[in-house]
């Protein structure tokens, strides 16, 4: 195992070269990493919210308000499939998960009970019933959400926000952003080098609900104005704000069956939003354009405003078009990430917003760069005292490759560093020596068992991989644990542990090998330097 073998040296001379070259723009400022040629490596560390400065925000799902629109949602459906059966309804009372319609006929209960049967549907993918229908008497009927269903939505919610925020952030190219679940119904997120949390809740914030519905030319806005609008249709306000226009309630096509959008311009070469429908989309917004509508003008709600209200003037069958609102290109661009990153399932409130400073980052990295380096010379005067200049100094050159191999491989992944990652650097620098202690006692234990150099420094390797191997194992069990349930800075901590732990079994094992291995084959000594040394306890 001592043996100096070739392929030991050629695989230490490549982890180096690689090594260096991975970690070589660390040393470089942005400009000059910009100006190096597209073969050569440019990614340089990538510093955490603590040591780069950023926006920390602390959002808080608003269930109850999704819930009350789910319900909304459930009171439209109940008026629609009312009306296509025939049946005349009373009235319709909103309650907690659900509605209770009172027919104007109790003779039409059972129509009325099987059109919302049919209405009911079957589970969905979790295997959850969500809507269930039941007889209250008197022609009254309640159609609601099961209780299993209403308590599906919190969890579901958070979980789905949770994505659309990251893709939103994703959008905005920020490098490695910490976004996960606190408690129940809160979401903690950390975007390194994002310097102003408004901006970032404004992009994040936006519920994004996309709808198209058509506008109500039947009913006259004078009187709805007056108090008297239709159960079927709402009061907004055009685009311009100032004119009012009643729109249907029903929703002919939703921002859930987007693919795509880009920003665009219109035929006048004004900025507009273009934008595709997945195959069910485009059925239904070709029916919605169909003949029978042309003529009539359709409502483009985001949020609910209207951003654009045009007239069909012929069927669109491909479920594509624009959306033209006078917006600015940063408006269109901001409007465009927040459609392509899905509809928020809830409005989300923020609960907390604070700013890390770069200075506060600057700050961190020079007491993380301080303590790294007081651990990296006690070590070096650790090993050099109790093992000598040509063991100990072995190992310091083990180390130092463990260092360089740390940095490239982090700057190759872009994995966040932060200062609980700077706390598992400095942990892997004091375990990385471990190993050569265990090689070294195993060689002092056999050369004072009367075993010759080579003999001793062979069993020396062979007999610690064993024990080598074993410590390393449990560690990179514990670090796979905190990085699976952890989150944040212990996701941090976790993954520059694993890095590490590959890096200082590799250097201190390989180059301990290759170098003394020279020393031995040069030297030819008769016996070993560190037999005669007091054991280090």
């Amino acid at each position: 195992m001592i043996q100096l073998s070739r392929w030991k040296i050629v695989l230490l001379a490549l982890s180096l070269v690689f090594g260096l070259l991975l970690a070589f723009p660390n040393v470089l400022s942005p400009e000059q990493r910009a100006k190096l040629p597209g073969f050569v490596p440019k990614n340089a560390l990538n510093l955490g919210l603590d040591l780069q400065g950023g926006s920390y925000l602390l959002l808080e799902v608003d269930v109850p308000a999704m819930r009350a629109k789910r319900v909304d949602n459930l009171a439209e459906d109940v008026r629609v499939t009312m009306r296509d059966a025939g049946v005349n309804v009373n009235a319709t009372q909103r309650e907690e998960g659900g509605v209770v319609i009172t027919l104007a006929d109790p003779g039409q209960t059972e129509t009325a009970y099987q059109a919302l049967r049919r209405l009911v549907g079957g589970a969905n993918q979790q295997g959850v019933v969500e809507r269930a229908v039941t007889r209250e008497g008197n022609g009254r009927l309640r159609f609601a959400f099961t209780q299993q269903a209403m308590d599906s939505m919190g969890a579901s919610a958070v979980d789905q926000s949770i994505e659309v925020v990251r893709r939103r952030i994703d959008s905005l190219g920020t490098k490695e952003p910490s976004i996960t679940r606190q408690g129940s119904n809160r979401i903690v997120v950390q975007a390194p080098g994002e310097s102003d949390p408004a901006a970032l809740e404004r992009v994040i914030g936006q519920t994004a609900q996309l709808t198209f519905q058509m506008v109500d030319s039947e009913n006259s806005v004078q009187q709805a104005l007056a108090g008297a609008v239709p159960p079927d249709a709402v009061l907004m306000m055009d685009e311009d704000g100032v004119t009012p226009l009643l729109i249907k309630r029903r929703v002919l096509v939703s921002g859930e069956q987007l693919t795509h959008a880009d920003v665009t311009t219109d035929q006048n070469g004004q900025t507009a939003i273009g934008f595709r429908f997945d195959g069910v989309g485009a059925q239904r917004f070709a029916s919605a354009t169909s003949s029978e509508n042309i003529g009539k003008r359709f409502a483009i709600i985001l949020d609910g405003k209207v951003i654009s209200a045009p007239r069909i003037n012929s069927t669109i069958p491909n479920g594509s078009g624009i959306i033209q609102g006078r917006f600015s290109i940063q408006e269109a661009s901001e409007m465009v990430n927040l459609l392509n990153g899905g509809a928020l399932p809830a409005p989300l409130k923020v609960e907390e917003r604070r700013t890390v400073t770069a200075e506060l980052g600057a700050d961190a990295v020079q007491k993380g760069g301080i303590s790294t380096i007081i651990g990296f010379i006690i070590i070096v005067v650790f090993m050099l005292g109790a093992y000598g200049f040509l063991f100990g100094g072995v190992s310091v050159v083990g180390l130092i490759l463990n260092g360089l191999l740390i940095i490239a491989a982090m700057s190759l992944t872009q994995a966040s560093l932060t200062l609980p990652g700077i706390a598992g650097l400095v942990l892997t620098f004091a375990v990385a020596v471990d190993a050569n202690v265990l090689i070294y006692e195993r060689m002092r234990d056999e050369a004072r068992a009367g075993r010759s150099v080579i003999a001793s420094m062979d069993a020396g390797f062979n007999k610690a991989m064993g024990t080598i191997i074993d410590a390393n194992l449990t560690t990179l069990v514990a670090a796979a644990i905190m990085f699976i349930f952890g989150a944040g800075p212990v996701r941090g901590f976790a993954w520059t542990l694993t890095i590490g732990v590959f890096t200082s079994v590799f250097s201190s094992v390989l180059v301990a090998q290759v170098l003394l291995g020279y020393w031995l084959k040069v030297a030819k000594p008769k016996k070993l330097p560190i037999a005669d040394a007091e054991t280090v306890r």
